[in-house]
């Protein structure tokens, strides 16, 4: 089985032209915990050691964010910030998985969501083509 994804097109505006600015494989997901699901954009990053969210998310899941385990990273910026790890299911066009994920109010709102070494990429091999514009992953359970 491999899933595959168009790296997304990320539009913005160098003076008061709007263009494509950058392309990133952002790839759609469900996360659900519970009875709550939601629909969402990840980028999928080989630099990441965890899966990471914005809280907002977790909330709305219904998960008590602060209550999972607390986990401190850092970035490109050298800000420290905190994550609370829970265990969420992650559906990838139909192929779904439990993974641990962070859940931060310290990453920006506006963004989309990581998917880093720790809960993703030990679920699967990833195959990046910027030349194509596209990433493939093939579960490791499949193989």
């Amino acid at each position: 089985m491999t899933i595959r994804f168009h790296y997304k097109k990320i539009v913005g505006f160098e003076g008061q032209i709007q263009r494509i600015v950058a392309i990133r494989p952002i790839i759609p997901l469900r996360i659900s915990y519970g009875s709550g699901q939601i629909r969402y954009e990840a980028l999928i990053d080989s630099g990441a050691d965890f899966c990471i969210f914005h809280a907002e998310l977790g909330r709305l899941l219904r998960l008590d964010v602060e209550k999972g385990e607390r986990k401190l990273f850092g970035g490109v910026t050298g800000q420290a910030g905190t994550a609370f790890v829970h265990t969420v299911t992650i559906d990838l066009e139909g192929f779904e998985f439990e993974t641990n994920c962070g859940f931060s109010d310290d990453i920006s709102p506006d963004g989309y969501g990581i998917l880093g070494q720790d809960g993703f990429f030990d679920n699967f091999k990833v195959t990046f083509d910027r030349r194509s514009e596209k990433v493939e992953l093939v579960p490791k359970m499949v193989n």
